[in-house]
């Protein structure tokens, strides 16, 4: 058994995936930041550090829920770590790092003496993440009820509770992960204390026994991703019911290669099971399966060979039974990239790495996801020669060519005629049409990554290392369709002195002001982009006005700018767009009426 196998549950496109969020989703100057904040005291400050919108006052919940509740929550929030919540928190995947939408994560909940006990009663600490693929990837941290509460404490499957996981976002509690992922008191599975892989060798050859948490939990891992599945539930102590739901649609189903897809950490299973029916929270719980069903985790029968069953059930079967949120059942993608080699120790979040790692050796430098690398020159085809291409100080490709030829390749450009060689690689950094160098293709997705996950000062960095400044992504982005997801700051002067165009439009016909609007940039941004003389009389592909994709949106904190389009340009845009939304509101108001 190999101690770096190619992982069945952990395919080459996700750990792919794992590897971008891990370097991207959660850069080092935020962990900084936010950690140097809460260290002072300041949970706000570390919270806006963290991209973190608070979205209640602490001083106001003493009135509404009682002392103790506030003071509880108080303390909560003194320890809350907002930038170890971002690392753990669910993620798209399929070729995406961003954070999967429309979820709301239970972080704690409180009792407040004045209320009832029932459902929708009890305030709860949560967050609630964009509901945008790639929007700004801003999360609310709210302090209220939660809507999808179906029964006192029980919470539907886009509500994941971490109300027992607190080693995933405060910090008293954050060198727990260790054991609540398979690992022992010193080590985690398939690694040594100090983060070095264990050989070959040192991999157990039989079942080791329930003496060493780590062991087992190897072993386990490994006879699961063997595909032995019923033999792993064995090793862990769950009771495998092999029995498919009856109809059509099982036929030919294979149990064990289903659940042998699931990245299961199957040692922790049964205590986090424990855990929740000695809180109360239920003792039947899913995991989601596939399109046909779920699996149903519920404790054995008496006599049963382990404390836990596991079986295959129907979607229709179990309509009213809670979700086990994934945190709690998934193998942590952390130490998956550790086993393949797609991380390395000192690279994850310092609190994630000392939990994970005791012996971890300390380092003088900086701990956490590595910062932007220094963008090194590539070799391009080039009239039968290889000419090297880099940027230079003022962030322009360098080329080797002269003033005359670069002139020469430009006009014939400007009469439709095709370039090649160093002239077609400028023409592709500037337009996201074409086909870049493999080099030059990595430094263009460092740029889009970094903006997506709000990392303002790894961009500028980016900027102040020469990188050219017009450069676009396959979906005709300019830095400045961009700026919704960063801090405009800084960046929009240095853009338009850079020379870049208000007035650009994207792959769907978009300004930097249309995507402004309508991909939830702030009111600051779109007054900062009127500012400097965006225009207003602007349509994107659909045909719709800015004023239209403001009511499109609700965007309500931008209703000066819908009244200013609609007296200076009344005709912008088709007008069968407010036809259909005039239909849509009335509709609203009569539900409303009628509820």
């Amino acid at each position: 058994m190999s101690p770096r196998p190619e992982l069945r549950c952990f395919p080459p496109d996700e750990a792919a995936a794992w590897r971008r969020i891990r370097r991207y989703a959660v850069p080092r100057w935020m962990i900084e930041r936010a950690t140097e904040r809460r260290l002072a005291g300041d949970w706000q400050g570390a919270c806006a550090a963290a991209n973190v919108d608070v979205l209640f006052d602490l001083s106001e919940v003493a009135d509404h829920c009682g002392h103790d509740v506030a003071t509880e929550l108080a303390d909560d929030l003194r320890h809350f770590a907002p930038d170890l919540l971002r690392w753990h928190l669910p993620r798209m995947l399929g070729g995406r790092t961003t954070l999967e939408t429309g979820q709301t994560v239970v972080l704690a909940g409180y009792h407040p003496k004045r209320t009832g006990k029932g459902q929708g009663s009890t305030p709860y600490l949560h967050v609630t993440t964009p509901v945008m693929l790639e929007g700004p990837q801003r999360i609310a941290l709210r302090f209220e009820t939660v809507a999808e509460e179906q029964a006192p404490g029980v919470f539907g499957r886009i509500t994941g509770d971490w109300r027992s996981a607190r080693h995933l976002w405060d910090a008293r509690h954050a060198g727990e992960l260790r054991e609540r992922c398979g690992g022992s008191m010193h080590r985690p599975p398939f690694f040594h204390p100090d983060g070095s892989p264990l050989g070959r060798d040192e991999l157990p050859a039989a079942d080791p026994g329930p003496d060493d948490p780590a062991a087992l939990s190897e072993w386990v891992t490994l006879l699961h991703q063997e595909g032995k599945v019923a033999a792993a539930c064995a090793a862990a102590g769950i009771e495998l019911d092999l029995a498919l739901p009856t109809g059509r649609r099982w036929q030919g189903v294979d149990p064990e290669r289903m659940l042998g897809r699931i990245a299961l950490q199957l040692t922790c299973l049964e205590p986090e099971i424990r855990r929740l029916v000695t809180e109360g929270v239920g003792y039947r719980f899913l995991i989601g399966g596939d399109w046909r069903g779920y699996v149903l985790l519920e404790p054995a029968a008496l006599g049963s060979r382990g404390d836990l069953q596991v079986r295959i059930v129907d979607r229709q079967e179990v309509r009213e039974v809670p979700f086990l949120t994934e945190a709690l059942w998934r193998r942590l993608p952390d130490l998956d990239l550790l086993r393949i080699g797609g991380v390395r120790p000192e690279h994850l979040h310092p609190l994630v790495g000392e939990a994970l790692f005791p012996e971890l050796p300390v380092t003088d430098g900086p701990v956490g996801p590595p910062g932007p690398d220094t963008p090194a020159p590539v070799r391009v085809r080039c009239r039968g020669e290889w000419h090297e291409v880099g940027f230079r100080p003022g962030g322009l490709l360098q080329m080797p060519h002269s003033d005359e030829e670069q002139q020469r390749e430009r006009a014939l450009r400007a009469f439709g005629g095709d370039v090649a060689g160093c002239f077609a690689v400028e023409q592709t950094w500037a337009s996201g049409s074409g086909r870049l160098p493999k080099g030059l293709r990595a430094q263009m997705r460092d740029v889009f990554l970094r903006a997506q996950h709000g990392d303002t000062p790894g961009v500028l960095e980016l900027l102040d290392a020469g990188v050219d400044p017009r450069v676009r992504d396959a979906a005709g982005r300019s830095l400045l369709h961009v700026l919704n997801l960063l801090d405009h700051e800084p960046l929009l002067p240095r853009l338009l002195a850079a020379g870049l165009d208000l007035e650009a439009r994207d792959n769907q016909d978009r300004t930097p002001l249309c995507v402004a609007v309508s991909d939830r940039g702030s009111r600051a941004l779109v007054e900062a982009l009127l500012a400097a003389g965006a225009r207003i009389d602007v349509v994107d592909e659909t045909e719709k006005s800015l004023a239209q994709l403001i009511r499109w949106y609700k965007r309500a904190d931008l209703d000066f700018l819908r009244k200013r389009v609609q007296e200076d340009h009344p005709g912008a845009g088709q007008a069968w767009w407010d036809e259909m939304m005039d239909e849509d509101e009335d509709d609203d108001e009569n539900e409303d009426e009628g509820s």
